[in-house]
């Protein structure tokens, strides 16, 4: 890939594109979401539109992976803008920069890039941003399907083949959406905790070089916090499993042998904190020596 993006004209004004993103994940089990991020994506006829969903779910539990692979198996290049608080509309479709030569320049942004080449874009963590910054998407969100661009003066058009995802945290560091974009960003796709199966094939999938003993660890770990309506997911499972593999082989190294328990013990507390400990598998109960029978 070369390292300067393309270029495009929009009404006399030379936009530079940015990169598609390039990841090693796969979305793994749960097929269904899949196939509803499908169909809303799907047009019928020559007057129809995508629609825009929204992936809705607690931190970590895949909706970024999901957004980005299903973009990727419609064999289209995927671009990622992540959202925070300081998101300005400008940020969301066109940036006046000064380039080297000291000549101001207009750089796109992933949206309008992924609008011009008929890409898919994943908004991360769109509840993230102010109502100003959405309300600069509300044309592109509706069957308009185009922003305006106050600094460089343009209008552009999407792609007949552009799609857009926005995900959603659940936390308390999120606005709510404004009413107006709220009735843009659907269906709404709800993605909780996979089952205990989908969460051992996710770690084999990421950790291929783990034990057997590791993974069943942490799936009884995740599982337990699950249950008890803890907000740790797969991604934390995943820091937990490095963490204990690697601190197993380093002192392999050093030519001491480490309990593959105790480095897991230590690696949720180090990880999540001592108040995870109460989702760690309790040691057996010591057998005493048993009482008459009265």
């Amino acid at each position: 890939m070369s390292t300067r993006a393309p270029s495009h004209t929009v009404d006399g004004v030379t936009l530079q594109l940015s990169h598609p993103v390039e990841l090693p994940i796969e979305w793994v089990g749960r097929e269904e979401l899949k196939l509803q991020l499908l169909a809303a994506w799907l047009v019928l006829a020559d007057e129809d539109v995508p629609l825009t969903p929204r992936l809705t779910g607690k931190p970590g539990v895949g909706k970024t992976t999901l957004a980005y692979a299903v973009g990727r198996s419609l064999g289209r290049e995927v671009y990622l803008l992540q959202a925070t608080m300081d998101t300005r509309p400008e940020d969301l479709i066109v940036t006046p920069v000064i380039g080297d030569d000291s000549k101001l320049r207009y750089v796109a942004s992933p949206i309008v890039t992924a609008m011009i080449r008929g890409g898919v874009c994943v908004l991360d963590e769109g509840n993230r941003m102010s109502e100003k910054s959405w309300a600069s998407l509300a044309p592109l969100l509706d069957a308009r399907r185009y922003v305006e661009s106050i600094v460089a003066g343009i209008r552009i058009g999407a792609h007949r083949d552009f799609r857009l995802v926005a995900t959603m945290n659940q936390d308390a560091s999120t606005f709510d959406l404004p009413e107006y974009i709220h009735s843009r960003l659907q269906p709404q796709i709800l993605i909780d905790f996979p089952d205990a199966d989908e969460e051992r094939l996710i770690l084999r999938r990421v950790l291929p070089f783990s034990s057997e003993q590791v993974l069943d660890y942490v799936v009884s770990f995740l599982q337990l916090a699950h249950a008890a309506d803890e907000r740790y997911t797969v991604r934390d499972g995943i820091n937990i499993a490095r963490y204990a593999l690697k601190s197993c082989a380093q002192a392999a190294e050093r030519g001491t042998k480490r309990e593959v328990k105790a480095a897991l013990e230590e690696a949720v507390e180090m990880t999540l904190g001592p108040e995870a400990r109460r989702y760690l598998e309790p040691a057996p109960a010591p057998r005493g020596p048993r009482r008459p029978k009265a």
